[in-house]
């Protein structure tokens, strides 16, 4: 009977230490469960915060090709800025030489025009000197222009024979002439009537008298004839060698190249 108590009160106590054993493995497993579940959620947050940062390298990594991209873009630009900045100081450089080089050419230019004005105005008071006060001289655009009518050169509108007073005066004409090498001189004839034969004979005569009796060069005498407007008679014209003017122009210019 004591046996048969004994065994019981083991089974008891067996079973009692396997209940309370039983029921600590199931609050383990509980436990251990809520932990892989803290586990699992925090592997989910990890994974999608590493999903996250591999998407913000990926967007970054993006961000600096264009970055990169950009960069070289501007580098280039910067370049080529760089080379036409350049190439405008040089065309400005180039620009501003030829200006200079033109400034040059019109001063010389200049400084001749301003030489023969001053020419004609000296050549206007040696002239006067030369042929009296009362001479009929102007200056018309650099142009000294000598007159003297039809009666006292020729005696009448008509005649084409010099008078003594006309050739007296045409000596005086030569004299300025040759005195003016740089000049030329022009035989104009001024008619009224329309009919330019006569005319033409008179500036002949003059000419003729001025080249033959006088001794003034050929080639420093033209003749011409046109209408005179209501005037008649001879103008002597002395003006620039202008095919010399231009020749000194033309070799100013190389020489300000």
């Amino acid at each position: 009977m004591k046996n048969n108590l004994l065994v019981i009160a083991l089974l008891i106590i067996t079973t009692s230490v396997y209940s309370q054993r039983k029921s600590d493995l199931i609050a383990e497993i509980d436990n251990l469960k809520s932990k892989i579940s803290e586990v699992e959620q925090e592997l989910a947050v990890a994974k999608r915060e590493i999903s996250s940062s591999n998407a913000e390298a990926e967007a970054l990594k993006s961000e600096n090709l264009t970055l990169r991209d950009a960069n070289a873009t501007l580098l280039g630009n910067m370049s080529n800025f760089s080379q036409l900045s350049k190439q405008n100081s040089d065309n400005v450089d180039r620009a501003m030489a030829a200006l200079a080089r033109k400034e040059r050419q019109l001063s010389g230019i200049n400084d001749m025009i301003s030489a023969n004005d001053s020419t004609a105005i000296v050549s206007l008071t040696r002239i006067k000197q030369t042929l009296g006060e009362n001479a009929k001289v102007s200056v018309e655009a650099g142009v000294v222009v000598i007159s003297n009518s039809l009666n006292t050169l020729f005696g009448s509108d008509t005649s084409d024979k010099l008078t003594e007073e006309g050739k007296t005066w045409l000596a005086g004409v030569a004299n300025i002439i040759k005195s003016n090498p740089n000049f030329k001189a022009e035989v104009e004839g001024l008619n009224i009537t329309g009919e330019f034969g006569p005319t033409y004979g008179q500036v002949a005569s003059v000419a003729s008298e001025l080249v033959t009796s006088l001794e003034v060069p050929a080639e420093n005498i033209g003749i011409s004839a046109k209408d005179g407007n209501f005037k008649e008679g001879i103008n002597i014209k002395l003006q620039p060698d202008y095919k010399g003017f231009y020749a000194k122009a033309k070799e100013s210019a190389k020489a300000t190249q």
